[in-house]
């Protein structure tokens, strides 16, 4: 039995594939038409996918899309209602929109399927938006029973949902219905602090930490209680809507009453960022950590399973993850990697096969079924050659694996930096290191020079430790794996820096680059990291790799960041890095094989 899942329209937009049960092939179109975030119609990726199980689209046994359009109609519709006459703007220019584009979305979606090729309508379907999150979450993971906790802005109706999943069976036990949504008040905080709504969320989690433990700190988490939520004992909330805007309006925030309350304005998206801005990201990060560890101790009394499973873009916090996973309140946790929108797809292939089709649960295994995020397309030595010839580059071809990873591993030890494309392409947000930019986890400089000269982007924003999953304990003080880089942990005390006096009256510029431990390019302002555990088993070539880099230095760690630049997707073909890699100061491409060096190409236009 196949199944083709499909996520669009909206943020992200995703095609995933299963056969039996088992994830052929998953990605996300923006990887395809290099478009950010791309919400359109998956085309490329449907065509990857199909083509990738060497199947066409009318052999396939149903088309499954992550969400009920009518239902979010009927939300839009409601919502407008219940806030009228205000809105009546926003109402204006959002209805005919849905009229035309999104209430007929079933015509849209058979439209472009059209397009790929023939297939039989009847077997399009729909499924709920956080039934997709969950299914996404449990059945790829190892758990036979577990408590499924789903997070984000909003899907249909729910913001968040408790499920318990047993087998083949998952039940919906318990929904937080918009306008009240966790996911959304920190988007709402995401947008007041000058990022970008549904992409900026990671950026105002790695600001968080650069807050003092301060009484303003104290005294906007005390008024964002007071004025903006209300956090239930059971991990519910409740929005006080005088303060927001998402509902019915065009941004997230009423700006004024904002600026009331926490005494500036909204900070433009390029301005200076400034110690109130840090102070105010780190008091709604510890709210957001105080329901989310509220929701999942309700999950547990709900469930009383002893296993969680998580999804839903709130999932990619992996700051709050870590602090739930310390509170020890699961015996074990697994996150799903593609938790956003892109996951849905992905979920609703999943459910639809297990619940819609009763087909059995999975074969219990030692490992999640995720086969390490591995999903996307994966390119052979032709492919490299025709960008070696297009770009009359110059390569070294290496027959031996050992010797290209000792060569790498050496010029990593040097300070150079390393874009690294191996085997088939992550299905996710992150990099997991085979579509990376490598480097030296204990040089100084590094996390400056990656920000400023590689990825482009904000000085502030820390990077992460891809580890042997055998040395983890030796670098971080963490139990378990980590291998989808969505868990943050504290660097080990015996390789800590201790802060200077006065540390913390310094400006952000001046806190930037002290050295705080001996893997000062991995170890952000609190002594933390977002941790990758790489594993020889889900990916031997990144594992040796490594191996050889803690042959030649000791150390048993890289910095990991993904291979693109700021306002682009991760690359996804040789064409794509290569290009990456000369509109950069990266100074080593390795793709397959093939090493490039910056200073024996060609300088031409890329």
């Amino acid at each position: 039995m196949i199944i083709l899942g499909i996520s669009a329209y909206y943020h992200d937009a995703a095609a995933a594939l299963i056969e039996d049960g088992q994830i052929i092939a998953a990605a996300q179109e923006e990887r395809f038409t290099r478009k950010k975030h791309d919400p359109s119609f998956p085309s490329q990726a449907i065509r990857y996918c199909l083509s990738e199980g060497n199947i066409s689209l009318e052999e396939v046994d149903a088309i499954v899309f992550y969400d009920k359009p009518f239902l979010k109609f009927e939300r839009l519709l409601e919502t407008y209602y219940a806030f009228a006459p205000k809105g009546i703007l926003s109402f204006i220019s959002a209805i005919p929109v849905w009229i035309r584009e999104k209430l007929f979305l079933k015509r849209e979606i058979k439209t472009a399927l059209s397009q790929i090729g023939p297939y039989e309508p009847k077997k399009l379907r729909f499924t709920e938006h956080h039934l997709s999150h969950a299914a996404s979450a449990f059945f790829p993971s190892s758990f036979e029973e577990a408590a499924i906790l789903t997070i984000d802005g909003v899907g249909e109706w729910a913001t968040a949902s408790i499920c318990h999943g047993k087998g083949n069976e998952l039940s919906i036990l318990k929904e937080l219905r918009f306008p009240h949504s966790l996911g959304l008040l920190y988007s709402a905080f995401t947008y007041y602090l000058g990022f970008k709504v549904n992409s900026g969320e990671y950026k105002l989690m790695g600001l968080a930490p650069y807050g003092n433990d301060s009484e303003r700190t104290k005294r906007f988490t005390e008024l964002i209680r007071d004025h903006l939520i209300t956090i239930y004992e059971d991990g519910s909330i409740w929005l006080n809507q005088r303060y927001f805007n998402y509902a019915t309006g065009l941004q997230m925030t009423h700006n004024r009453r904002w600026a009331t309350l926490f005494g500036f304005e909204r900070r433009a998206s390029e301005a200076t960022l400034e110690q109130v801005h840090c102070d105010l990201a780190l008091a709604i990060q510890r709210v957001t950590e105080e329901v989310v560890l509220k929701m999942a101790r309700t999950a547990k009394a709900l469930t009383g399973a002893s296993r969680l499973c998580l999804a839903g873009g709130v999932a990619l916090n992996c700051v709050a993850n870590g602090k739930l996973q310390e509170a020890n309140i699961f015996d074990e946790i697994f996150i799903q990697p593609a938790a956003g929108d892109s996951g849905g797809a992905l979920g609703a292939a999943l459910a639809t096969y297990h619940i819609a089709f009763k087909q059995p649960g999975k074969s219990l295994a030692t490992t999640d079924l995720m086969q390490g995020s591995y999903l996307g397309p994966a390119f052979g030595d032709r492919d490299i050659q025709q960008v070696i010839r297009q770009n009359h580059a110059v390569a070294q071809a290496f027959e031996d694996f050992s010797a290209l990873c000792t060569t790498v591993a050496q010029r990593i030890s040097e300070g150079q930096i390393v874009g690294w494309v191996h085997g088939r392409m992550e299905y996710g947000p992150r990099a997991l290191g085979n579509r990376s930019i490598l480097a030296d986890p204990r040089n100084a400089d590094m996390q400056q020079k990656l920000n400023l000269k590689i990825k482009n982007r904000e000085s502030f924003r820390p990077f992460a430790p891809a580890v042997l999953a055998e040395d983890e304990d030796r670098y971080f003080d963490m139990e378990g794996a980590s291998p989808y880089m969505l868990l943050v942990k504290p660097v080990r005390k015996n390789l800590r820096n201790e802060k200077p006096e006065g540390y913390n009256d310094l400006d952000l510029p001046q806190k930037l680059y002290f050295a705080r431990s001996s893997l000062p390019a991995v170890t952000h302002i609190d002594y933390s990291a977002r941790v990758q555990t790489v594993h020889r088993e889900t990916n031997p070539r990144f594992h040796q790799l490594i191996t050889s880099f803690k042959k030649l230095t000791g150390c048993g760690v890289l910095v990991n960041t993904s291979f693109n630049v700021r306002g682009e997707p991760i690359v996804c073909t040789p064409s794509d890095a290569y290009r990456c890699f000369m509109q950069t100061e990266m100074d080593v491409l390795v793709i397959g094989k093939y090493l490039f060096m910056k200073g024996e190409q060609a300088m031409g236009d890329i």
